[in-house]
């Protein structure tokens, strides 16, 4: 089963979007911040980390340069609202998916199988 770890900082939001890759058939740890993920990446191997990239304490931006640091094959995608931010997460990691908010979760989960069109889960 595909492992997913999302960082979002947004309790509802984080909530939504964890359901919605639940119902698709992943596994998620969802946490509020890059500094409540990296206890989870130390321990833990994720196939995806999905990170807003604007949050407290940590960025999203950094969370990923981190878990490069310890799962370079760790695939990334990031959310955000910010178009200025996709720019700087654009030049800060280049071969992360990008997803702009606002999305609906259908979106998330197509964009999510696409990067696993290789081990897509069994829908139930």
């Amino acid at each position: 089963m595909i492992r997913i770890l999302l960082a979002e900082d947004d309790q509802a939001m984080r909530g939504y979007i964890g359901r919605a890759l639940e119902n698709a058939g992943y596994s998620v740890v969802a946490v509020g911040s890059g500094e409540e993920a990296m206890p989870h990446l130390n321990t833990e191997i994720f196939d995806l980390l999905l990170s807003d990239i604007v949050m407290p304490e940590m960025d999203g931006i950094e969370l990923a340069q981190r878990c490069n640091e310890l799962s370079p094959s760790t695939k990334v995608m990031f959310i955000t609202g910010f178009a200025a931010v996709t720019l700087k997460a654009n030049r800060e990691a280049p071969h992360a998916k990008m997803l702009s908010k606002p999305f609906h979760l259908r979106d998330l989960v197509l964009e999510v199988e696409r990067m696993f069109e290789d081990a897509v889960p069994l829908r139930m």
